[in-house]
């Protein structure tokens, strides 16, 4: 029991180092750079009403389906950027980008 225990400890370890390590070089064709700039309007506190237009450039070359797959892992959005997931989702229509369907 102690073993399987372990086991399990390491496995979560190991996926929060990944996707640290993923979410620090950027993810789905949106760099850290990107990231950032979109910070201030899905900000967790006191966002802004409108993404700028470099956040709105950074999201016109995301990959976002792929980005709809990280939709559920908020608490990497939270930790590294104070993001708020939902106000992220919103960001790509105030863009004039679509979201896929599924997303």
């Amino acid at each position: 029991m102690a073993k399987a225990q372990a086991m399990g400890a390491l496995l979560t370890i190991l996926v929060v180092l990944a996707m640290s390590s993923e979410v620090a070089h950027g993810i789905c064709n949106l760099s850290s750079d990107g990231i950032r700039a979109c910070q201030p309007a899905a900000a967790i506190r006191n966002p802004t009403d409108q993404p700028s237009a470099a956040c709105c450039a950074a999201l016109a070359g995301a990959d976002l389906p792929c980005l709809c797959r990280y939709k559920n892992a908020a608490g990497v959005w939270v930790r590294f950027y104070r993001i708020d997931i939902n106000r992220a989702m919103g960001l790509p229509g105030k863009c004039g980008l679509a979201m896929p369907a599924n997303c």
